[in-house]
C-alpha cells in the first residue's frame, strides 16, 4: 500500500525492508534474477510499522542534471555560503505552476536533498522541511567554495515512481578541483571505522546486483542499524555526465568470516564510472563512505 499523506504533516518514519519486487523464491541475492523485466520496480515491506501489503517504488526518472522532469520544476533555489552552515531552499512547481505541497514517502521521507560538489569529492544527503507556500528548506555545512549541485528527489502524491532534478549554483570563492578517485583503489572507501569494499563491477541493465563488503578497522564484520528504514542508503553520479544513481539494498545483510556484505538492485543505463556514497548507521552512528564503481556495457 502505498504511503500518502500531507507534506506538511508528515508522520512517524515507517521501518522498510527492500526487496526486488517479482523475483521468485528461487531468486537469492546476487543470483541475477530471473530477467523477465520485473527488476523495474521495488517493493518495500511491510509499508508501515504493523501494516501489511506492500510500496511499489519505480526506477527514478530524470538524472539530475535538468530543473524539470516530467513537468515539475525546481525553481526559486538559494545556497548559503560556505563558510559555516548555512541554508539550502528552493520550491518544487507542478506542471499546472503551482507550488507541489504533497508528496509520496519514500524510504521514510517525503523528499530527499543531496548537495554534492561538481567535482564529486564532497557529499551531503538532507532531509528539509516544508513550509506552507512550498519551500523547501534544509541547514547545510558546504565547507568549501565551488560550484555545487542542489538534487532533489521526490514522489508526487498520487505517483509511485521518484523524480529528481537538480541545478548548479556557485558559491564564491577559491577552490581546487578534484579528480574523481578511479581504479582498484578507489573501490575501497573508509572513514576511520567504517570500510566498504567493492565486489564487483556494475553492470547495464534493469536488474543488475552491486555487492560491498564492510569491515571494522580491525577487519571484523559491523552490526548494521536501520537508517532510513533499510539497512543502508547509497546513491551515486556518475564521474563522467554526472547524472545521479539511486540503487536499493536487495534483502538482508550476510555476515561472512570476511565482513557484513550488501547486495543492492542496480539499474545502471550508461557504461562508465560512478562515484557511490554509501551511508549505514554502526553503533546508533551515521557513517558515510565512498567508493567507485566501474559499470560495463
Amino acid at each position: 500500500m502505498t504511503a500518502r499523506r500531507s507534506a506538511v504533516a508528515a508522520g512517524t518514519a515507517a521501518l522498510l525492508v527492500l526487496a526486488l519486487a517479482g523475483c521468485g523464491s528461487g531468486d537469492t541475492p546476487g543470483s541475477g534474477g530471473d530477467g523477465d523485466g520485473d527488476g523495474d520496480r521495488i517493493v518495500l515491506t511491510p509499508a508501515k510499522d504493523g501494516g501489511s501489503g506492500a510500496q511499489p517504488v519505480g526506477n527514478p526518472v530524470g538524472d539530475g542534471t535538468s530543473p524539470e522532469v516530467e513537468g515539475y520544476r525546481m525553481t526559486d533555489v538559494h545556497l548559503s555560503g560556505a563558510e559555516g552552515s548555512g541554508d539550502v531552499s528552493f520550491r518544487i512547481l507542478a506542471p499546472s505552476g503551482q507550488p507541489l505541497l504533497t508528496y509520496t514517502e519514500e524510504q521514510t521521507k517525503l523528499l530527499h536533498l543531496y548537495v554534492v560538489r561538481d567535482d564529486l569529492a564532497q557529499f551531503r544527503h538532507l532531509h528539509p522541511t516544508l513550509a506552507q507556500d512550498g519551500t523547501w528548506t534544509a541547514r547545510v555545512d558546504l565547507g568549501s567554495p565551488g560550484r555545487w549541485r542542489v538534487v532533489a528527489e521526490f514522489i508526487p502524491e498520487g505517483s509511485t515512481t521518484p523524480l529528481v532534478a537538480g541545478t548548479t549554483l556557485r558559491v564564491a570563492g577559491a577552490w581546487t578541483r578534484v579528480e574523481v578517485p578511479r581504479g582498484d583503489e578507489a573501490a575501497t572507501g573508509d572513514d576511520g571505522v567504517v570500510r566498504a569494499r567493492l565486489l564487483a563491477s556494475g553492470e547495464i541493465g534493469p536488474n543488475g546486483r552491486l555487492r560491498l563488503r564492510l569491515t571494522d578497522a580491525d577487519g571484523e564484520p559491523v552490526a548494521l542499524g536501520s537508517y532510513l528504514g533499510a539497512s543502508a542508503h547509497l546513491t551515486g553520479f556518475a564521474a563522467d555526465s554526472r547524472g545521479f544513481v539511486h540503487v536499493h539494498p536487495y534483502g538482508a545483510p550476510e555476515v561472512t568470516d570476511d565482513g557484513t556484505v550488501l547486495t543492492f538492485h542496480t539499474v545502471f543505463t550508461e557504461p562508465g564510472d560512478y562515484r557511490l556514497f554509501l551511508q549505514v548507521r554502526v553503533d546508533g552512528l551515521l557513517h558515510q563512505v565512498a567508493v567507485t564503481a566501474p559499470v560495463g556495457s
